[in-house]
């Protein structure tokens, strides 16, 4: 996630609530200040400006709540053991202030495509996939939109109420999760992220009209636009952020 050094309005926030979603990953909720308004797009990311050890640190979290909610801002992010910025996150209560800037990122998605969506996350890369998806189907679009999503255990698939939820209000929508550290009797997917991907969008199928959206963290992120960028996917329909 690249973050630009230009010249932008400095915002103010409260954090008006926290959510902790499992031991180290937590949900704040920043509720502008009255006379301030952001507008930005599903996907993009703020930049908070942290005074730590004396200095301003400058560490980008994705928004995870909606552009349509207005003034209340939702970051997730989870707690990093030699992160600075997490900690120093972790370490703030409910009434104080964070400042920022943006929103920055051209991992947005503003108009949905006119072919299938797939959007997949890993771990807390589903903050700004999440937005997306609300936008996705609150547009009625009709052509499948499917979330995959892998993480470490179950506890670790955040907003998971929203996902089945929605797959099963949604006809068009469905939710498919894996876990590298599945609990004895798991009865989802025994494969790997990147397994997953190449057997179901790339060996088992010759249809390349789709549109991905992947977030995540290290090389896995890169590895499967590759992967499906070589199998015939047009680069431009295969965006993602990479943490």
């Amino acid at each position: 996630m690249a973050v630009s050094n230009s010249s932008r309005v400095t915002y103010e926030a409260t954090i008006e609530r926290i959510f902790q979603h499992n031991l180290d990953t937590r949900s704040f909720f920043l509720r502008l200040l009255s006379d301030q308004q952001l507008t930005w797009k599903a996907g993009q990311f703020l930049s908070l400006l942290l005074p730590i050890a004396g200095e301003t640190l400058i560490r980008p979290y994705s928004i995870a709540s909606s552009p349509e909610e207005g003034n209340l801002l939702e970051i997730c992010l989870n707690l990093v053991p030699a992160g600075p910025g997490s900690h120093y996150l972790f370490a703030r209560t409910v009434g104080e202030t964070l400042r920022f800037t943006g929103p920055w990122g051209t991992f947005v998605f503003d108009q949905p495509p006119p072919a299938e969506c797939v959007f997949i996350a890993d771990g807390t890369g589903i903050a700004p996939i999440r937005p997306m998806i609300r936008r996705a189907l609150a547009s009625g679009r009709q052509p499948p939109l499917q979330l995959l999503y892998s993480a470490l255990q179950g506890a670790d698939l955040l907003y998971r109420q929203d996902w089945e939820a929605y797959a099963q209000t949604c006809s068009w929508f469905s939710f498919t999760p894996l876990l590298s550290n599945p609990p004895s009797g798991w009865s989802g997917l025994p494969d790997s992220l990147a397994e997953y991907v190449e057997r179901r969008y790339v060996s088992e199928d010759s249809d390349r009209s789709r549109h991905f959206y992947i977030c995540g963290v290290g090389q896995q992120v890169t590895q499967l636009r590759d992967l499906l960028r070589r199998a015939g996917y047009q680069r431009r329909a295969v965006q993602y952020e990479k943490w």
